[in-house]
């Protein structure tokens, strides 16, 4: 397994206290939560479920599905044959018999995976499952509950941060994230995939460090290749996984899927009041449901721009392939069988590239401090831009504002070879730490620092930036 050491650590520690356990795993679905729970504990299951996905379900009959599919897992599991449940509470305390009746002392452990999916409308889920918890599973000494879920808001909300009969109950939580590009480079390396650092990074602007998309690559296939595979030809395995994506998070899939279109539209985001004004969702606690939905589900975040106040917090989307399907919507839904094989130089994509470098750096902000020495510096991050004496603009899409009274400015190039300042952009470039001194504390250091991908050509012009970052440095680990 790539990466999760701490995890499985984590894991097997509490796997062997005597005591029962409650765990709570989750986050973005593909990112391995349940491969990490396969892999630590495989042969070690008592009973393990896996909802299934409201994507694949008509609204009728849901929580019929869901209860049958609950009885043939315990069925499998070993249970004799008994009645079927007709609600939750009858499920758990079939699985509570079943349980019983196998009980010799030993560890036993149950894992339910997809936790929200079987929450279905009306079928009082959490509160059997609070009934389950409370009444029998919690004083047995020797029981652990592994559950996880992709729907981050449903977790909080109904488990870690519960205020209702699960409150203080998770004993543990582990938050799964993607991978990051050191990792990714291992997976490839071990799977036989052989790729550039220059084509790893490419890789990460379209799939992010999530492993399940990873998996889909073919190491006879060069990169390119692989991304038509995979999305763009007639049968890709992803031409339709925005959609699904947010069928399987999202309560109301079609209002999140409207803040988002609109968001990507900006790098640097908008504000709530511009969220309600263009995305067409009503403003109010339903676009603060919908926002932190998408917060929760790691495919929004927000932040403060540079010298503003709270109530100017940005939000802007997150999740590469996200932004990826929303740039590219109209070829992959005309399978344009070669398109990324045809097109790998042509302006819009170079355009796209371009922005979504920028969101690896983001992924990658470890990364950058340790590149500029300064990993134990507690360090703000925010992007800054400044309409009031440039008309037409200027935009530094990520600021490092450091304890130690240094603001790092960067500006981030993706390029084939190394970057080279011109004669034109000189001063444009040396005129921005200027601006940015007028903003901040005569205290503040402001340094202009380059971030691309294989280092500075030396010029007359080159001088004007005082660290350079390169890809080498964004896979550190």
């Amino acid at each position: 397994m790539i990466g999760r050491e701490e995890e499985i650590k984590e894991l097997k520690r509490l796997y062997h206290r005597n005591r029962t356990e409650l765990v709570a795993v989750y986050g973005r679905l593909r990112v391995g939560k349940t491969y990490l729970v396969d892999e630590t504990f495989q042969g070690k299951f008592t009973f393990r479920h896996t909802g299934l996905s409201p994507a694949d379900m008509e609204t009728q009959g849901q929580l019929r599905s869901q209860l049958d599919h609950f009885y043939n897992s315990l069925i499998l599991a070993g249970m004799e044959k008994k009645k079927k449940p007709d609600n939750w509470l009858d499920a758990f305390f079939l699985l509570e018999l079943f349980l019983q009746s196998i009980d010799d002392g030993s560890r036993m452990l149950v894992f339910l995976d997809e936790l929200p999916w079987m929450d279905t409308p009306r079928s009082s889920f959490v509160q059997a499952f609070e009934g389950f918890w409370n009444n029998w599973a919690c004083h047995r000494d020797n029981l652990m509950v592994i559950v996880c879920g992709s729907d981050e808001s449903w977790m909080m909300d109904n488990l870690i941060n519960s205020h209702g009969g699960l409150y203080d109950r998770i004993t543990w939580s582990i938050k799964l994230v993607p991978w990051t590009l050191h990792e990714c480079e291992r997976f490839f390396r071990e799977n036989k995939i052989r790729f550039s650092r220059y084509d790893i990074v490419q890789s990460y602007m379209i799939f992010g460090g999530i492993p399940y998309y990873l998996r889909l690559f073919d190491g006879q296939y060069s990169l390119a290749q692989n991304v038509d595979r995979i999305l763009f030809s007639r049968e890709a395995k992803l031409k339709k996984e925005f959609e699904r994506l947010f069928r399987s998070v999202f309560v109301s899939p079609d209002a999140e899927k409207a803040i988002v279109a609109f968001l990507a539209t900006r790098g640097a985001g908008y504000t709530r009041k511009e969220i309600a004004e263009g995305s067409g969702v009503s403003g109010g606690g339903t676009l603060s449901r919908h926002l932190d939905a998408l917060i929760a589900g790691n495919f929004v975040e927000t932040y403060v721009p540079f010298g503003m106040g709270k109530r100017e917090e940005h939000y802007k989307v997150v999740d590469p392939l996200c932004l990826f399907c929303l740039h590219f919507a109209s070829e992959i839904q005309s399978s344009a069988e070669s398109f990324w094989q045809e097109h790998g130089m042509a302006q819009p994509v170079v355009t796209w590239r371009e922005q979504a470098f920028e969101q690896v750096c983001f992924h990658h902000i470890p990364q950058i401090k340790k590149a500029l020495g300064v990993s134990g510096v507690i360090t703000s991050v925010s992007a800054w831009t400044m309409r009031e004496d440039d008309p037409d603009g200027t935009q530094i899409s990520l600021l490092l504002k450091r304890n130690d009274n240094v603001l790092n400015m960067c500006e981030m190039k993706f390029c084939g070879g190394r970057f080279t300042v011109h004669q034109d952009d000189y001063r444009t470039l040396l005129g921005r730490p200027e601006l940015l001194r007028q903003k901040v504390s005569p205290r503040i250091v402001v340094r202009s620092t380059l971030i691309t991908t294989f280092g500075l050509t030396r010029n007359a012009y080159s001088g004007v930036f005082t660290n350079v970052i390169t890809l080498n440095d964004l896979f550190e680990k």
